[in-house]
């Protein structure tokens, strides 16, 4: 479906696109900002062939502004980006815009391609291309896994609380991992009574956590193997496991070149300090955007070398003598290994450049 804009048109055009699960809608607009035409497209390789064709019939295409390169756009971000043309990624429109123009998937297409027009979005999204693809879905994989496996516990727990004096006397004081050992062997009988059908249930529970496990072990040799063969550096580096590494492989993309500096690194991960100051005072405050799986990856990096790194323990008692607070001395530690491992990040794709000439 096209509205306006049929006829061939000079100059740069930049294309913004409103992305969902099986319809994108996009809006091209001139150099100047004037509005070019409208067009829809189905989620498929062809609907993103056609979006393609109808963008560049306006002229030579300068960007396209795509929201939900993580999800919905991902698709045909890497469609785009396979052919040559550069991607933005945009953020969705912000409440005081929507408040003023409404809501509808052309509105929204046509902030995409002012944004990028204005330069306010300038992010490269992360191509999805290569190994960290495939270990970014096994480790989210794992973590579901992870999750349901931790519900399942809880569940047995309270189960026991609410369960018949004699079971309960039995399963009292047990850790995590013995009660799902004790409670897979319960043999409940027919379910005519609470006694029986608390057996069954735990049962139940018990043999569900154990295959959870199985399959979180699975996963987690496969992560091993993964980012080894990736960052091997990375991998070897204090406090850094493969989980670790795996988050903040992920965290980085497919394509880390597209962080210019380790603070854009230190930022994303959300550990670089926020300007606040005002007047007289100047102060920084605690960042709390950014991806926060990242975050906690590099607090528990610094949190294991709090505990085994004598040079880490020694800035701790450094920095606590000059009248830091513990939390404070972890944030700065925190940056410090965005410092540490940003390179090593960035040399892994440059390892990846080179076996690919």
């Amino acid at each position: 479906m096209m509205i306006g804009g049929t006829g061939l048109q000079t100059g740069h055009v930049v294309v913004g696109v409103d992305t969902h699960k099986d319809q994108h809608v996009a809006v091209a607009l001139d150099q100047l900002g004037a509005r070019l035409g409208e067009h829809r497209v189905a989620t498929t390789t062809q609907g993103y062939a056609d979006l393609a064709r109808w963008a560049n019939s306006f002229g030579e295409v300068r960007a396209f502004g795509i929201e939900g390169t993580g999800c919905y756009g991902a698709g045909l971000a890497r469609f785009l980006s396979g052919s040559g043309c550069r991607i933005v990624e945009v953020d969705r429109p912000d409440r005081s815009a929507r408040r003023r123009m409404g809501k509808s998937d052309p509105i929204d297409a046509e902030l995409a391609a002012r944004a990028v027009l204005a330069g306010v979005a300038q992010g490269t999204p992360k191509s999805g291309v290569d190994q960290v693809e495939i270990i970014r879905m096994l480790k989210s994989t794992k973590d579901s896994a992870v999750k349901a496996r931790t519900q399942a516990i809880n569940q047995m727990k309270a189960l026991v609380v609410t369960a018949p004096a004699e079971l309960r006397q039995v399963l009292r004081g047990l850790t995590a991992s013995q009660l799902i050992v004790r409670c897979a062997n319960l043999r409940s009988g027919a379910l005519v009574t609470p006694m029986a059908a608390a057996k069954h249930a735990l049962r139940s529970l018990a043999r569900r956590c154990q295959q959870l496990m199985a399959e979180i072990d699975t996963f987690e040799a496969d992560l091993v193997k993964l980012t080894a063969a990736i960052a091997p550096t990375l991998v070897r580096t204090f406090g850094v496991g493969s989980d670790t590494a795996a988050t903040l492989l992920i965290a980085a993309g497919s394509n880390p070149e597209r962080l210019r500096s380790e603070a854009a690194f230190a930022a994303l991960c959300g550990v670089s300090p926020i300007p606040a100051s005002s007047g007289k005072v100047n102060r920084h405050r605690l960042n709390r955007g950014g991806d926060r799986q990242a975050n906690a990856a590099l607090h528990r990096v610094v949190i294991v070398r709090l505990r085994y790194d004598q040079r880490t323990m020694a800035y701790m008692d450094r920095r606590t003598a000059e009248g830091m607070t513990k939390t404070e001395v972890i944030r700065c530690l925190k940056r410090y290994v965005a410092r540490e491992i940003f390179p090593l990040l960035r040399k892994r794709a440059g390892c990846n450049v080179a076996e690919a000439a």
